[in-house]
């Protein structure tokens, strides 16, 4: 830990340190303090430069957009391209409850109605997962969609001879069509599955491991309901607040988990494919 973190670091003394589990990437500690602040520490020893700059970005970005809870970041630092760290807020997990989910389908949904400046798309590039993610702007939704999401995510999976039916190739073509209707940049939490977020232990939902950007809200919707951790009263409540458009259920849910299904091809292997090709078949027969 004295490789990562000093003992006296930023005004607090470390007094013990916890390891935390359910890392995919990072490793993670809760760090207690002789003033009895609790904070948690995220590190990796082989981090890419401005990862977790990038991730205090965009927990901060969220903090300032959403009435959820959020852990506040305190400071980062470490070498480019090797141990890095992200010091923030720990927030103890507590149990989850049908209003836990409801608070966050409402909160959600209110962060994804709040207006935003800027076009699509972020001030900097961020990660998904341990894969870089673009973010440069673009004024079309569906511009930014096909450039910074699916084409990279496609390129990158056809490098490894992956992803080769034309389908995808069909799908890329169609975007324009699909996503022409979407004009207003909204605020995303970016890898909405159910690890990221957690019940704290007063009850209130926690958002955390953010990969931020101004797009449309369903994305968020559809990589919540890609691997599920979320309940019908989650949605509900969303929906309550914001009415879920019947383009997302016909084929934008489609579109926009083919982004998350081609990460984790690239991430994971092929095991992911088929997935990734029925996604964009429904997209295309929808459409028709």
């Amino acid at each position: 830990m004295e490789q990562v973190l000093p003992r006296h670091a930023l005004g607090h003394t470390i007094a013990a340190v916890v390891p935390v589990g359910g890392g995919c990437i990072n490793n993670g500690a809760r760090v207690a303090t002789d003033s009895g602040a609790a904070l948690f520490l995220k590190w990796n020893d082989v981090a890419p430069a401005g990862m977790f700059e990038a991730e205090a970005d965009g927990l901060a970005a969220l903090a300032a957009a959403t009435p959820l809870r959020v852990p506040e970041p305190v400071a980062c630092g470490g070498a480019a391209n090797g141990a890095a760290w992200l010091l923030m807020e720990y927030i103890a997990p507590g149990r989850s409850h049908v209003e836990t989910e409801q608070t966050l389908g409402r909160g959600l949904a209110a962060m994804h109605t709040r207006a935003t400046d800027g076009g699509f798309g972020w001030e900097r590039d961020n990660w998904i997962g341990a894969l870089d993610q673009r973010n440069g702007t673009s004024d079309r939704w569906a511009d930014f969609w096909r450039v910074s999401r699916i084409e990279p995510q496609l390129e990158l999976a056809r490098r490894h001879g992956r992803a080769r039916d034309a389908t995808f190739d069909r799908v890329v073509d169609a975007i324009p069509e699909a996503l022409a209707d979407v004009e207003r940049p909204e605020l995303v939490h970016g890898d909405l599955w159910g690890g990221n977020w957690f019940p704290s232990d007063e009850g209130q939902p926690v958002l955390i491991d953010p990969a931020v950007y101004r797009g449309h809200g369903e994305v968020d919707l559809a990589m919540s309901e890609l691997f599920g951790g979320f309940g019908r009263g989650f949605y509900d409540a969303y929906d309550e607040v914001r009415t879920i458009d019947r383009a997302y259920h016909a084929y934008r849910k489609a579109l926009y988990q083919l982004y998350y299904l081609l990460v984790h091809v690239n991430l994971f292997g092929g095991a992911y494919e088929a997935g990734s090709l029925q996604a964009a078949r429904r997209v295309l027969r929808e459409l028709g």
